[in-house]
């Protein structure tokens, strides 16, 4: 498989703090890897380092695309979006007065080519993309079985809805690789069951690369083919999960010392 992220030697301080310290990180085509760790161990700030909400204070952050190679470290979010990152959030953030298919259509939309006159004089050009941004949109939907919910208010969808809801805006933009932040975070034994089978459809049917965050093991353990252990912002171990399930550094990171020696 080809490389299409490669994270060398990347850090990330806010003055005395050390958030992030020399990880190195690579995700190849079409894989599904899971970065886990104990709260605070850096793996959100990885993921805003990945989508250019920090930039990192030493290392590169190199994304292939074609036959070319990005320095995502000199690249502003909207950039990054559209070379090909998306993400979804740990606390959802959706627009949540808005219907559900205008959540998703406002996500499509960052791919349109038209101007403000035409938005304003309804040109043939404007009704034509916004025609084809809708059925668009809706497709997506479908996919995340949310479609019966298009003209729903966001905010009063299921808690589960609103994490697929989340993950359509995300899939709304084109990506090829998707980071999941804790996308089962508050779900029931029965959603996240739900939630891990979709994971594995949306990466066959989109050829999607992705990085999870979650805490839920059972979940990690059971979809991913590798995994990157953080904390205190460092890697402490990697490998396939039936290497990292009895790593006594993982095991130290997550018990204490007294658990693992027992």
């Amino acid at each position: 498989m080809t490389d299409i992220l490669t994270m060398s030697h990347v850090s990330l301080s806010f003055g005395g703090l050390t958030a992030v310290s020399d990880v190195d990180l690579t995700l190849a085509d079409d894989e599904l890897v899971g970065l886990i760790g104990p709260n605070g161990a850096g793996k959100t700030s990885i993921f805003n380092l990945l989508t250019g909400v920090y930039p990192p204070s030493g290392g590169t952050i190199q994304l292939r695309r074609n036959d070319s190679s990005l320095n995502l470290g000199r690249m502003k979010p909207h950039a990054i979006c559209h070379a090909g990152i998306a993400r979804t959030f740990q606390n959802i953030r959706l627009f949540r007065a808005l219907p559900v298919l205008d959540n998703v259509m406002i996500a499509q939309a960052q791919g349109t080519h038209y101007g403000l006159g035409a938005a304003f004089l309804h040109t043939p050009k404007q009704r034509r993309v916004e025609r084809e941004l809708r059925e668009r949109s809706m497709e997506t939907l479908r996919v995340l079985q949310l479609d019966d919910k298009a003209d729903e208010l966001a905010q009063n969808m299921s808690y589960g809805d609103q994490r697929r809801l989340e993950i359509a805006r995300a899939l709304a933009t084109q990506p090829k690789l998707l980071l999941l932040d804790e996308p089962a975070a508050g779900m029931n034994p029965a959603e996240t069951a739900s939630l891990s089978e979709l994971i594995g459809q949306l990466r066959q049917q989109f050829e999607l690369t992705i990085l999870l965050i979650e805490h839920d093991m059972s979940l990690v353990m059971n979809i991913c083919e590798r995994l990157y252990v953080l904390d205190h912002g460092v890697v402490i171990a990697q490998g396939v999960p039936a290497e990292i399930q009895h790593d006594p550094r993982v095991i130290t990171a997550y018990l204490g010392e007294e658990a693992t020696n027992a």
